[in-house]
């Protein structure tokens, strides 16, 4: 009535009461009494505004990509904010008299885009396209140095690159790269198996020939070693053969030195024989024959002694006139012969 209204404004709001241009009253969530004609009302949200974002840029390799994501902010010098757009609300229509609220979030995501293209134009396709979160926090970190920021009088609140899309062809393009050498990996790994394995029966087959070398190493170690034993052995053998054709020569040696001196005594007892022999006969060599059988005779069988005195007989046959010798004589001569050697071995059985 008259122009004077009583308004009421939510927790979430900052409102300044504005009368002849002049602040009079500002805090948040107010309700006051207010006289139309002179009374301006500046409603600021006090709450955070997330504000989606989707623009194309450039890569450095001069790729087309679409950034996808959202920024979140708040005015927290509504003040300046105020100062630079204009948030004067129609308390009638309960809305703003001009579009500048709305600008607000034009202008922080076009400081976005300026960050991100700048970002994105130092980067090739393949890099920018995994470099959403380094992205996001670049751009997060600048934008909170930005002077432009801070004469709005906002802050940033957070921001998240969702994702970085190239166009259709060139993503088609990528995959198929991608999927060329995913299989070109795949036959790699293929290969690299192959070679393994190779390799690996390379190795056994390096291990059983260094194995059958140290066997026939160790057979000829053994072969030379029973070489080297036959070697000592035989050698052990010619020696002692050698020390038995020493032992050997030595006892024919000692052998003939025996027999030599053998010899030698037998040729001194013949010398002793033939002294005394030539002695003997030095001294009868003067004595008469007949005075040496005389000799000879003395101590000799009586049968010997007739023997020899027919034998003298048959020399001097042709001195004797007549002889005779009767049948008596021979068979005594005979008997006592016979006799004579009975009584021998009787005389030699007595004693």
């Amino acid at each position: 009535m008259f122009g004077f209204r009583f308004v009421k404004f939510q927790p979430s709001d900052y409102v300044l009461k504005v009368k002849n241009g002049k602040v009079v009253r500002e805090g948040v969530g107010l309700s006051f009494h207010y006289y139309a004609p002179t009374t301006s009302v500046v409603v600021v949200p006090v709450s955070s505004i997330d504000v989606p974002f989707m623009f194309e840029e450039i890569t450095a390799d001069y790729q087309t990509v679409t950034v996808q994501g959202q920024l979140t902010y708040r005015i927290v010098d509504y003040r300046k904010t105020t100062q630079i757009l204009n948030y004067t609300y129609n308390l009638k229509k309960n809305t703003y008299l001009s579009d500048d609220p709305h600008k607000l979030a034009q202008r922080v995501i076009n400081i976005a885009k300026v960050l991100t293209k700048k970002q994105l134009g130092q980067l090739p396709l393949k890099e920018a396209i995994q470099s959403s979160e380094r992205l996001a926090k670049m751009i997060t970190h600048e934008i909170g140095q930005s002077a432009e920021i801070e004469k709005l009088g906002i802050e940033l609140m957070g921001l998240s690159i969702l994702a970085i899309v190239p166009n259709k062809e060139t993503l088609r393009a990528l995959e198929a790269q991608a999927r060329e050498e995913m299989l070109r990996n795949a036959d790699n790994a293929l290969y690299e198996r192959r070679n393994a394995s190779i390799e690996q029966e390379r190795r056994v087959k390096e291990n059983e020939l260094n194995t059958e070398i140290a066997v026939q190493t160790k057979k000829r170690q053994m072969r030379e070693a029973l070489l080297d034993s036959d070697r000592s052995a035989k050698q052990k053998q010619n020696e002692m053969k050698e020390e038995q054709l020493i032992f050997d020569t030595e006892l024919e040696e000692k052998k003939q030195a025996l027999i030599e001196l053998a010899i030698a005594n037998k040729r001194a007892e013949a010398d002793a024989k033939a002294y005394e022999l030539t002695a003997v006969m030095n001294s009868l060599q003067n004595v008469s024959p007949n005075v040496l059988q005389a000799l000879t005779n003395v101590g000799m069988n009586p049968d010997k002694l007739i023997a020899i005195a027919f034998q003298e007989l048959a020399v001097n046959a042709g001195k004797i006139g007549q002889l005779n010798i009767t049948p008596d004589l021979l068979q005594g001569i005979m008997a006592g012969s016979a006799g004579g050697g009975a009584g021998a071995e009787r005389g030699g059985n007595g004693r």
